[in-house]
């Protein structure tokens, strides 16, 4: 009867150290859905600097093969070309420079979840608080008794009380 209630107590404790660690162990769903919301993150970071990269490469292309636009870049360099008039405005920057946005660093982040340890702890205690329970429970009913039985003797010989099959 003990072992049974000492096995049902160690299921109990096992399915509480299970619960516990799929919901909010290293493993578990609270992890999953933080590395999902950083997949995401990333994702959309990616997608930003591969936006500006093919910018960046049409500008590239742009410069290599479009006179007008090599001209615009010229002018930008204060660079003129032959026949025209150059105009100087005082108070101006002669030369301003394209900053372009590169996009910002993502840094990895720690997911926040229960230690292995903390889980274990809390399948032992879970054990031992059912067990103790159950056992308390058949004291209070009579179930258990710690007393030592005493066996009948029958002309010297000891008689052992055991249940019938």
């Amino acid at each position: 009867m003990i072992r049974m209630k000492f096995l049902t107590a160690l299921f109990i404790g096992a399915f509480a150290y299970t619960c516990v660690s799929f919901v909010a162990g290293q493993n578990g769903i609270v992890s999953y859905k933080q590395l999902a919301e950083q997949k995401k993150e990333i994702a959309y970071k990616t997608n930003e600097i591969q936006n500006i990269n093919n910018e960046l490469k049409l500008e590239y292309t742009a410069l290599l093969k479009d006179r007008d636009v090599i001209a615009a870049y010229a002018r930008k360099l204060d660079y003129v070309s032959d026949g025209e008039k150059l105009v100087k405005i005082t108070g101006l920057k002669s030369y301003q420079t394209t900053l372009f946005d590169i996009g910002s660093v993502v840094r990895r982040k720690e997911c926040s979840c229960l230690p292995e340890d903390v889980c274990k702890i809390f399948g032992v205690s879970f054990f031992l608080v059912s067990f103790v329970l159950m056992l308390c429970v058949d004291l209070s009913r009579g179930g258990v008794s710690f007393r030592k039985k005493e066996f009948a003797v029958v002309e010297g010989i000891p008689v052992y009380d055991l249940q019938q099959i």
